[in-house]
Protein backbone atom coordinates (compact mmCIF):
# COMPACT_ATOMS: atom_id res chain seq x y z
CA UNK A 1 0.00 0.00 0.00
CA UNK A 2 1.48 3.30 -1.08
CA UNK A 3 2.98 5.55 1.62
CA UNK A 4 3.05 2.80 4.23
CA UNK A 5 6.58 2.31 5.39
CA UNK A 6 8.58 -0.07 7.48
CA UNK A 7 9.39 1.11 10.95
CA UNK A 8 12.60 -0.94 10.86
CA UNK A 9 15.76 1.15 10.96
CA UNK A 10 18.40 0.41 8.32
CA UNK A 11 21.63 2.38 8.43
CA UNK A 12 19.89 4.63 10.89
CA UNK A 13 17.13 5.87 8.55
CA UNK A 14 13.43 5.07 8.25
CA UNK A 15 13.16 2.77 5.24
CA UNK A 16 10.23 2.24 2.90
CA UNK A 17 8.38 -0.95 2.08
CA UNK A 18 9.28 -0.47 -1.57
CA UNK A 19 11.50 1.77 -3.62
CA UNK A 20 8.84 4.40 -4.30
CA UNK A 21 7.33 4.46 -0.81
CA UNK A 22 8.33 7.25 1.58
CA UNK A 23 7.36 8.34 5.11
CA UNK A 24 6.58 11.83 3.87
CA UNK A 25 2.83 11.77 4.47
CA UNK A 26 3.45 10.96 8.11
CA UNK A 27 6.14 13.62 8.42
CA UNK A 28 3.36 16.10 7.65
CA UNK A 29 2.02 15.40 11.13
CA UNK A 30 5.25 16.36 12.90
CA UNK A 31 5.06 19.79 14.55
CA UNK A 32 2.75 21.89 16.69
CA UNK A 33 -0.90 22.32 15.77
CA UNK A 34 -3.71 24.61 16.92
CA UNK A 35 -7.09 22.93 16.93
CA UNK A 36 -10.77 23.70 17.44
CA UNK A 37 -13.25 20.98 18.29
CA UNK A 38 -16.98 20.65 18.78
CA UNK A 39 -19.58 17.95 19.34
CA UNK A 40 -21.99 17.01 16.60
CA UNK A 41 -25.50 18.40 17.05
CA UNK A 42 -27.42 21.64 16.96
CA UNK A 43 -25.74 25.02 16.62
CA UNK A 44 -26.43 25.62 20.32
CA UNK A 45 -24.88 22.28 21.29
CA UNK A 46 -21.82 22.92 19.15
CA UNK A 47 -21.31 26.40 20.57
CA UNK A 48 -21.75 25.18 24.13
CA UNK A 49 -19.39 22.24 23.68
CA UNK A 50 -16.75 24.02 21.59
CA UNK A 51 -13.13 23.85 22.76
CA UNK A 52 -9.60 24.77 21.63
CA UNK A 53 -6.58 22.50 21.93
CA UNK A 54 -2.90 22.35 21.03
CA UNK A 55 -1.31 19.20 19.63
CA UNK A 56 2.41 18.47 19.48
CA UNK A 57 3.61 15.54 17.35
CA UNK A 58 7.16 14.13 17.33
CA UNK A 59 8.91 10.92 16.31
CA UNK A 60 9.91 8.45 19.03
CA UNK A 61 12.45 5.66 18.65
CA UNK A 62 13.39 2.52 20.59
CA UNK A 63 15.91 0.00 19.25
CA UNK A 64 14.52 -1.08 15.85
CA UNK A 65 11.13 0.53 16.30
CA UNK A 66 9.59 3.97 15.80
CA UNK A 67 6.22 5.66 16.19
CA UNK A 68 4.52 9.04 16.32
CA UNK A 69 4.00 10.51 19.79
CA UNK A 70 1.07 12.93 20.17
CA UNK A 71 0.60 15.24 23.16
CA UNK A 72 -2.70 17.13 23.48
CA UNK A 73 -3.00 20.27 25.61
CA UNK A 74 -6.58 21.13 26.66
CA UNK A 75 -8.01 18.35 24.49
CA UNK A 76 -11.45 17.01 25.41
CA UNK A 77 -11.02 13.67 23.65
CA UNK A 78 -7.38 12.78 24.34
CA UNK A 79 -4.45 13.96 26.45
CA UNK A 80 -1.83 11.84 24.68
CA UNK A 81 -1.60 9.12 22.06
CA UNK A 82 0.78 6.85 20.18
CA UNK A 83 0.25 6.10 16.48
CA UNK A 84 2.15 2.99 15.45
CA UNK A 85 2.24 0.56 12.54
CA UNK A 86 2.41 -3.22 12.77
CA UNK A 87 5.63 -4.91 11.70
CA UNK A 88 4.32 -5.46 8.16
CA UNK A 89 2.93 -1.91 7.91
CA UNK A 90 -0.59 -3.11 7.11
CA UNK A 91 -2.29 -2.35 10.43
CA UNK A 92 -2.16 0.73 12.62
CA UNK A 93 -2.83 1.21 16.32
CA UNK A 94 -3.79 4.44 18.08
CA UNK A 95 -3.28 3.99 21.83
CA UNK A 96 -4.60 7.03 23.67
CA UNK A 97 -5.32 8.36 27.15
CA UNK A 98 -8.58 10.20 27.83
CA UNK A 99 -8.80 13.25 30.12
CA UNK A 100 -10.27 10.92 32.79
CA UNK A 101 -7.02 8.87 32.53
CA UNK A 102 -8.67 5.83 30.93
CA UNK A 103 -6.83 4.20 28.02
CA UNK A 104 -8.50 3.48 24.70
CA UNK A 105 -7.06 1.50 21.78
CA UNK A 106 -8.19 1.86 18.17
CA UNK A 107 -6.95 -0.37 15.37
CA UNK A 108 -7.34 -0.05 11.63
CA UNK A 109 -5.76 0.92 8.34
CA UNK A 110 -4.29 3.74 6.30
CA UNK A 111 -5.66 4.13 2.75
CA UNK A 112 -3.21 6.71 1.48
CA UNK A 113 -5.34 9.67 2.57
CA UNK A 114 -6.69 8.86 6.01
CA UNK A 115 -6.56 6.51 8.96
CA UNK A 116 -9.73 4.59 9.81
CA UNK A 117 -9.38 3.07 13.29
CA UNK A 118 -12.03 1.27 15.36
CA UNK A 119 -12.46 0.13 18.95
CA UNK A 120 -15.18 -2.03 20.49
CA UNK A 121 -17.22 -0.98 23.54
CA UNK A 122 -18.70 -4.33 24.66
CA UNK A 123 -20.56 -2.97 27.68
CA UNK A 124 -22.76 -0.82 25.44
CA UNK A 125 -22.66 -3.10 22.36
CA UNK A 126 -21.21 -0.18 20.42
CA UNK A 127 -18.17 0.53 18.29
CA UNK A 128 -16.33 3.82 18.04
CA UNK A 129 -14.39 4.83 14.95
CA UNK A 130 -11.60 7.40 14.81
CA UNK A 131 -10.98 8.98 11.39
CA UNK A 132 -7.78 11.00 10.89
CA UNK A 133 -7.64 12.79 7.52
CA UNK A 134 -4.51 14.54 6.23
CA UNK A 135 -5.74 17.35 4.02
CA UNK A 136 -2.47 19.06 3.11
CA UNK A 137 0.80 20.19 4.69
CA UNK A 138 -0.71 22.50 7.29
CA UNK A 139 -4.21 21.15 7.83
CA UNK A 140 -5.77 17.91 9.08
CA UNK A 141 -8.89 16.82 10.92
CA UNK A 142 -9.86 13.98 13.18
CA UNK A 143 -13.34 12.90 14.19
CA UNK A 144 -15.07 10.19 16.17
CA UNK A 145 -18.15 8.22 15.15
CA UNK A 146 -20.18 5.51 16.85
CA UNK A 147 -22.63 2.81 15.88
CA UNK A 148 -24.34 -0.19 17.39
CA UNK A 149 -22.62 -3.44 16.51
CA UNK A 150 -25.71 -4.75 14.70
CA UNK A 151 -25.93 -1.57 12.56
CA UNK A 152 -23.83 -0.33 9.66
CA UNK A 153 -24.81 3.33 10.12
CA UNK A 154 -22.15 5.49 11.76
CA UNK A 155 -23.11 8.64 13.69
CA UNK A 156 -20.53 11.41 14.03
CA UNK A 157 -19.95 12.50 17.64
CA UNK A 158 -17.01 14.94 17.64
CA UNK A 159 -14.74 16.64 15.11
CA UNK A 160 -11.52 18.59 15.55
CA UNK A 161 -9.81 20.66 12.85
CA UNK A 162 -6.15 21.53 13.27
CA UNK A 163 -3.80 24.00 11.58
CA UNK A 164 -0.03 23.84 11.89
CA UNK A 165 1.73 26.68 13.65
CA UNK A 166 4.32 28.69 11.75
CA UNK A 167 5.53 27.91 8.25
CA UNK A 168 4.02 24.81 6.68
CA UNK A 169 6.32 21.81 6.32
CA UNK A 170 7.15 20.54 2.87
CA UNK A 171 6.21 16.95 2.18
CA UNK A 172 9.85 15.98 2.03
CA UNK A 173 13.06 17.62 3.00
CA UNK A 174 14.42 20.52 0.98
CA UNK A 175 18.01 19.77 0.00
CA UNK A 176 20.34 20.06 2.96
CA UNK A 177 17.39 21.01 5.20
CA UNK A 178 16.06 17.45 5.06
CA UNK A 179 15.80 15.72 8.44
CA UNK A 180 18.77 13.38 8.71
CA UNK A 181 16.67 10.83 10.64
CA UNK A 182 13.16 10.76 9.12
CA UNK A 183 13.51 12.56 5.80
CA UNK A 184 11.04 15.28 6.77
CA UNK A 185 11.67 18.99 6.54
CA UNK A 186 14.36 20.06 9.02
CA UNK A 187 13.34 22.68 11.55
CA UNK A 188 16.24 22.55 14.01
CA UNK A 189 19.94 21.78 13.81
CA UNK A 190 22.28 19.21 15.34
CA UNK A 191 26.07 19.00 15.06
CA UNK A 192 28.63 16.26 14.67
CA UNK A 193 32.38 16.64 14.16
CA UNK A 194 32.00 20.30 13.34
CA UNK A 195 29.27 19.84 10.73
CA UNK A 196 25.63 20.91 11.03
CA UNK A 197 22.65 18.75 10.08
CA UNK A 198 18.89 19.20 10.29
CA UNK A 199 16.21 17.27 12.18
CA UNK A 200 12.44 17.75 12.10
CA UNK A 201 11.53 17.31 15.78
CA UNK A 202 12.91 16.70 19.27
CA UNK A 203 12.36 12.96 18.87
CA UNK A 204 14.62 12.85 15.82
CA UNK A 205 17.09 15.15 17.59
CA UNK A 206 17.37 12.78 20.53
CA UNK A 207 17.63 9.76 18.23
CA UNK A 208 20.47 11.43 16.30
CA UNK A 209 22.35 12.20 19.51
CA UNK A 210 22.18 8.53 20.54
CA UNK A 211 24.37 7.52 17.60
CA UNK A 212 25.24 10.46 15.32
CA UNK A 213 27.90 8.55 13.37
CA UNK A 214 25.34 6.00 12.18
CA UNK A 215 23.05 8.70 10.80
CA UNK A 216 25.85 10.71 9.24
CA UNK A 217 27.17 7.64 7.41
CA UNK A 218 23.67 6.91 6.07
CA UNK A 219 23.26 10.56 5.08
CA UNK A 220 26.56 10.64 3.20
CA UNK A 221 25.72 7.37 1.41
CA UNK A 222 22.35 8.82 0.38
CA UNK A 223 23.96 11.97 -0.99
CA UNK A 224 26.44 9.93 -3.06
CA UNK A 225 23.56 8.02 -4.67
CA UNK A 226 22.03 11.32 -5.74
Amino acid sequence: MRWLFSLTMMLGTITALSADDTPRDFNKLVGTWKGAGAPEGSIEARQKGHWSETLTVIWKFAKNDSWLDLQFADGKLFTKAILKASADGKKWTWTATRPDKTEVVYQGTWDGKQFSLVRSIPETKMEERLIVSLLHDNRFIYRTETHKTESTLWTKTFQVGLTKEGVAFAETGDGDRECIVSGGRGTMTVSYEGKTYYVCCTGCRDEFKEDPKKYVLAWEAKKKKK
